[in-house]
């Protein structure tokens, strides 16, 4: 696969499948059977940017400090791989090698990447084609399986029923770091404020009542009420696939020391400033691993969960089969089933800064819509007080 160079007449084999904030997904419909069963993956960039979202380089010199017990991905060339080994290296282990795909890396050519750019246009959300392109200085793209669909496709078997989930935080912060004007914090989940924010700047036309902390809470109950709702109102939180074809939900979706000065101008200026002093007395190692731990959150909270299944063709469950199945009393039948993560990608330390004013804007456009709220109840009290008086 490493020798396979995709060019311009190769482009029309890759369709449209979806995309999120930093990457675009096509699926494979040629004849190749190095491909078939396969997504690839392409980098986006800014819409007129040049030189693409991250040029060619690799880990900032901070980064490479972050990461420095890994000598492979500090080593590597550029940031391309330096993702796939983060997934591979980090992520696997934690969520499971079974569960995780790193995918390999195939050379495209500038002419196959801004044909695909163009071929796949009409079928793009229009914001995303007004703000971001396919970033044609790319010389490599990934190659994953498609976790919308068995390896062998659906010649054997029933049909490939595949569900993706974007499921978000799924826990209050407890942190004594919260400063008293951000209490909400500890009350109300980050998704539901962020919803606030996203119909504030017209991203979303309607609250969507899914709530993170019912799908993580173990019970059968919540779990399903969570999924109604993502059903409801599924945003780019939930899609359906059949066979591997989208049937249901969205389509998707200054130097380095920058983000540590402006953090700690903000953190000066707070009430509780006197709570942050002890930080700046964690050995070296420590802030280290908070940093690290504080980025690969990020990445679970972004990440997808892909849960396919489809009625075996046999319609018996093997215990000692490799395969996963599940019987289905309701039915009477028999499913196996895979489970993957996707969109596991390493987030750049300079976006801290970035997370921190959105952080900051969710919380305020959030606290407002209580406010606003709150007097119109006490409006609409005191008007129901009057007519009584009367």
């Amino acid at each position: 696969m490493e020798k396979v160079v995709l060019e311009q007449k190769d482009a029309v084999d890759w369709v449209y499948r979806g995309e999120g904030a930093a990457n675009l997904v096509l699926a494979y419909t040629g004849s190749s059977p190095a491909f078939i069963g396969k997504v690839m993956r392409i980098q986006k960039s800014p819409r007129n940017d040049k030189n693409g979202v991250n040029g060619n380089g690799s880990l900032t010199t901070q980064e490479q400090l972050l990461w420095r017990e890994d000598m492979e991905l500090t080593a590597s060339p550029n940031r391309e791989i330096v993702e796939q080994l983060y997934v591979k290296h980090v992520m696997s282990p934690l969520l499971g090698p079974k569960h995780v795909d790193a995918g390999i890396r195939v050379r495209v050519t500038k002419e196959f990447l801004e044909s695909v750019d163009n071929n796949v246009i009409c079928q793009r959300p229009a914001w995303r084609v007004d703000s971001s392109q396919v970033d044609a200085n790319r010389d490599t793209a990934l190659i994953i399986s498609d976790h919308s669909v068995f390896p062998n496709g659906t010649l054997k078997g029933g049909p490939c029923v595949t569900v993706e989930i974007k499921p978000k935080c799924g826990f209050l912060p407890i942190s004594r770091f919260i400063a008293e004007e951000n209490a909400l914090k500890r009350i109300i989940t980050r998704f539901r404020m962020h919803q606030a924010l996203k119909l504030h700047k017209q991203e979303i036309s309607e609250y969507s009542e899914y709530n993170p902390l019912d799908l993580f809470s173990g019970s059968r109950d919540r779990i399903c009420k969570a999924i109604k709702a993502l059903y409801a109102t599924p945003q780019n939180n939930f899609r359906v696939f059949l066979n591997g074809s989208r049937v249901f939900g969205g389509s998707g979706g200054g130097t380095d020391n920058t983000t540590v000065l402006v953090v700690c101008r903000e953190l000066s200026n707070d009430k509780l400033s006197h709570q942050y002093t002890s930080l700046h007395s964690i050995p070296l190692d420590e802030s280290l691993k908070i940093v690290k731990d504080y980025l690969m959150a990020a990445t679970a909270k972004d990440c997808s969960l892909m849960i396919s299944f489809r009625p075996k063709e046999d319609g018996e469950l093997q215990s000692g089969s490799s395969k996963n199945s599940v019987y289905l009393g309701s039915t009477n039948q028999v499913f196996e089933y895979k489970v993957y993560f996707i969109d596991l990608d390493l987030k750049p330390l300079k976006k801290m800064e970035y997370y921190y004013k959105l952080d900051k804007k969710i919380v305020s456009c959030y606290s407002q819509k209580v406010k606003t709220e709150h007097r119109a109840d006490k409006a609409v009290r005191m008007d129901s007080y009057g007519s009584v008086s009367r």
